[in-house]
This record gives C-alpha cells, sequence and structure tokens, in this order.
C-alpha cells in the first residue's frame, strides 16, 4: 500500500479544514484518516498513481493548507518518503527509482509532550502507530520540525543537525525542490 501524508500549514487546523470542505471530504471519505504527525493527515491508497490522482484532487486544498504532501512508496523505499513532485515524476516514467535517492529533506521530529501540540482531533479518527511515524510518545504524535536539505552522498544519510531531536524524517526531493 502506498500513503500519502499531509502536513498542515502551521496557522490551520488541517483535518478540520479538508474536512469541513464538501469537496475534500468527498475526496478522502473512502480513505482511513490517521494522523501520523502532528496537524498532519494519513491515509493508503492502493498504488503510487492513485496517491498522485488523489493529490491531484485535492490541489485547491493543498495550496491553501497544506504544507508539504509525502507520499511513502514501498517499491522504492520502505521508511523514506516522497515529495509529491518526485512521486509524479515517478509514476510519469521521468525519474527512475534508483535516481531517487540523491536529493534530500531532513525534518527533525520532536515528541508531542516536548513540542506541546494538542493531538486530540475530536472526530474520534485514529493516529497511525505503524510505519515510519516515529516520535510518537503517550501524549500522542510528534511535530515535524525544522527541514534541513542535504544531499546524499555514498548511500547515507547525513545526520540532522539544526536542533537536538532523537528521531528523523526524511524526503526524497527533486532537484529542482532541493534548490528552491
Amino acid at each position: 500500500m502506498t500513503r500519502v501524508c499531509l502536513v498542515g500549514d502551521e496557522d490551520v487546523n488541517l483535518r478540520y479544514e479538508l474536512l469541513s470542505r464538501e469537496t475534500a471530504r468527498e475526496a478522502l471519505a473512502t480513505y482511513d484518516l490517521r494522523e501520523p504527525f502532528a496537524n498532519a493527515v494519513g491515509l493508503e491508497t492502493v498504488s503510487l498513481g492513485a496517491a498522485v490522482a488523489l493529490l491531484n484532487d485535492l490541489d485547491w486544498y493543498l495550496v491553501r493548507f497544506v504544507d508539504e504532501a509525502m507520499v511513502l512508496e514501498p517499491s522504492v523505499s520502505e521508511e523514506e518518503w516522497l515529495s509529491r513532485d518526485l512521486a509524479t515524476a515517478l509514476r510519469d516514467d521521468a525519474v527512475a527509482p534508483d535516481e531517487a535517492a540523491r536529493f534530500l529533506k531532513i525534518y527533525g521530529l520532536e515528541p508531542a509532550s516536548a513540542a506541546g501540540e494538542e493531538t486530540d482531533a475530536g472526530d474520534g479518527s485514529e493516529a497511525a502507530d505503524d510505519g515510519p511515524t516515529a516520535g510518537r510518545d503517550a501524549d500522542g504524535p510528534g511535530r515535524l520540525v525544522e527541514p534541513m536539505y542535504v544531499t546524499r552522498t555514498g548511500g547515507d544519510v547525513p545526520e540532522y543537525d539544526l536542533r537536538d531531536v532523537a528521531e528523523t524524517v526524511v524526503e526524497r526531493v527533486t532537484e529542482s525542490e532541493f534548490g528552491a
């Protein structure tokens, strides 16, 4: 299964913004929504193509309320997310999977208790407890912080050094996103 994660802008409650609008609510109605990170909406689709199609359907909302749209495609990596642009390029065969690992955006992941985040979505949804959603503690999902752009050399992921965090989340990005 291919996973999608939408991380909300700091100044919005992403779940509320998406589910309070009819078109977005209908597009998301068939999915089991999760909270892999604080102020994020996660779900599983059947394929990379379905994930990209869903993101395209939600584009109006992504532009307004989402800071980052990521896709986790197991055929590419079990642990590293793909940016929306990279996922689209892979789906369209514009980039080969083995060419998609050089440019990275690494987020620090603060536990919810350290971030002081309100984690109750208030809608009865469950937070994800599987996959690359580190940083979860008893208070809920962790919060992605301060991304660092790095280039992978020699196969290893460079160490995150922008702040002291126990865990990180790696997102593969396109060369044009890396330079942005």
